[in-house]
């Protein structure tokens, strides 16, 4: 499934025609855009929204720079890195980050997501709250596991640390898989190329790389991590190159 990411996008665009599965980006009456499909199967209209909800009590709340994300990818006193943050699905992550001071470019492959990251941000810098954090934040439409390289040049960016949260493995029972990662799976598949997507980004980052696995999970074949930080439910595989210095 693909749609082109334009100006002029006609709305609704089906992204697929068989009626069972179609999934439809469209305005809703607050003028967001969202993807919307049938509502048993995937749950509620999804859309990015870094103003409300979920990303704003984080904002608020969250934990500063002793979050377990701005902790993998390096942010301490005085060292504030340059991001990645290769497979950036909603965005979360990566305005954690982006308010934490960082510049992050935010790479996502699946375009009707890019899309919807690209909505958010507008609706993003027209808020007062939040228009400082989404002003660090950049996006790019590509798929990171093969043009990793050519991205980065283009954006005229260079990467102390790369972000990474593929795809988590498929878990057998369907109904412990939340309805939005349904979505997610629908339309970019499962991360079979995630070795390949590592070594890219060990390839591209001057300093380190930060995997977001499950907390039971393998790491991602290839070169084993050199630290880990773990929660309740995931945890980060930090694979180093040099250490980051706090500016003087």
């Amino acid at each position: 499934m693909s749609v082109r990411l334009s100006p002029d996008l006609a709305l609704p665009f089906v992204l697929d025609t068989d009626p069972e599965a179609a999934l439809a980006l469209e305005r809703d009456d607050q003028g967001r855009l969202v993807l919307v499909g049938d509502e048993a199967r995937y749950g509620k209209p999804l859309w990015v929204d870094f103003v409300g909800g979920r990303a704003g009590h984080r904002r608020r709340f969250g934990g500063g720079r002793g979050q377990l994300v701005a902790r993998a990818c390096g942010l301490a006193k005085g060292v504030t890195p340059s991001i990645i943050d290769a497979t950036a699905g909603l965005g979360r992550d990566a305005f954690v980050l982006a308010s934490l001071g960082a510049e992050v470019l935010l790479i996502e492959r699946v375009a009707a997501i890019a899309a919807l990251l690209d909505d958010g941000l507008r609706r993003a810098r027209e808020d007062s709250d939040t228009q400082e954090a989404a002003a660090h934040m950049h996006l790019a439409h590509g798929d990171s596991s093969r043009e990793l390289g050519a991205i980065v040049a283009a954006a005229g960016v260079a990467p102390e640390v790369i972000h990474l949260d593929p795809m988590f493995p498929h878990r057998d029972k369907s109904a412990l898989v939340k309805k939005e990662m349904r979505l997610f799976r629908e339309l970019a598949g499962d991360d079979d190329d995630a070795p390949r997507l590592l070594e890219a980004a060990l390839d591209v980052a001057s300093h380190r790389v930060v995997v977001k696995r499950p907390r039971k999970a393998p790491a991602i074949a290839g070169p084993e991590p050199r630290h880990r930080l773990e929660e309740k439910t995931s945890r980060y595989d930090i694979y180093v190159h040099r250490s980051l210095k706090a500016e003087r």
